[in-house]
């Protein structure tokens, strides 16, 4: 965020872990303090931005988030209405970005009585700087509001437009709960190594290495996963012992259903968090 003096005040709706990450991000790159507001009613979360980035968030919404340009809802799905219906008379010319799991930009739009609407979906890793958001904008965003919401976002990381909303969904299976997937593998792996005699701490680092070796090895490779893999799998070896036991359990194919299973919830959130 190199030019401050072109990003307007931005509000957030929701002080908790998704928007801290954000609003660290924003501050880090140096949008001052003072241009940001937060509503956030609940109290211990309020301390925390004051000691964290000397913000002082407000309980409940009031007339001064009408100076914001970009209002960030990092609400649970299940309050976002009530708090939209609160805070909507104080942001009708803002551009809104939702980081909510499931509320269609539809009904954001109808609660806020206005079309410029982003959706995203962030992933934790964006704790660390190091997430990946999904985004989805209504039509009425137009190209200077999505540099802006690119600006933000990518204060936590990467970031990938989809053309249709309902693309959010697979985004959320993929890598909104993604992390999730690493989690258990390394829950496996570093019990594995355990079990044949290493330390936890040797098998955790030895398992959270890999991952982070291979996933820059991938991220930098024009190659696919799949050759990657075949460069690492010598027939006979060690890893195609492993490999083909996973393969004959038939792990890829579950895999796959399980993402596809995440997406279907993605799908039941949104009919039933949304107007």
């Amino acid at each position: 965020m190199t030019d401050n003096t072109s990003t307007p005040p931005i509000a957030f709706i929701g002080g908790g872990n998704m928007a801290s990450a954000i609003i660290g991000g924003l501050i880090r790159q140096g949008l001052p303090a003072g241009q940001i507001d937060v509503v956030e009613p609940f109290e211990p979360a309020r301390e925390a931005l004051r000691q964290n980035f000397g913000i002082a968030a407000q309980p409940a919404p009031t007339a001064a988030l009408a100076r914001a340009g970009l209002v960030v809802w990092a609400v649970k799905p299940q309050t976002f209405k009530e708090a939209a219906q609160a805070t909507a008379a104080h942001t009708t010319q803002a551009l809104h970005l939702s980081v909510a799991a499931g509320i269609p930009s539809q009904s954001i739009a109808q609660w806020l009585g206005t079309q410029q609407v982003v959706r995203a979906m962030p992933n934790t890793p964006a704790l660390v700087g190091m997430g990946i958001t999904g985004l989805f904008a209504r039509s009425g965003v137009d190209a200077a509001g999505k540099a802006l919401v690119e600006q933000v976002v990518s204060t936590t990381g990467q970031h990938v437009w989809v053309e249709r909303e309902d693309l959010l969904d697979a985004v959320t299976a993929l890598s909104g709960s993604g992390p999730a997937y690493v989690f258990l593998f390394l829950e496996a792996m570093t019990q594995a190594g355990v079990d044949m005699g290493l330390s936890a701490a040797q098998a955790h680092q030895l398992a959270v290495a890999t991952f982070q070796g291979a996933s820059e090895l991938a991220a930098r490779s024009d190659e696919a996963p799949e050759v990657l893999r075949q460069r690492v799998t010598s027939k006979g070896g060690t890893t195609h012992a492993a490999i083909t036991h996973l393969q004959a359990a038939q792990v890829p194919e579950h895999f796959i259903a399980a993402i596809r299973a995440a997406e279907k919830r993605a799908q039941e959130l949104a009919a039933e968090f949304g107007a």
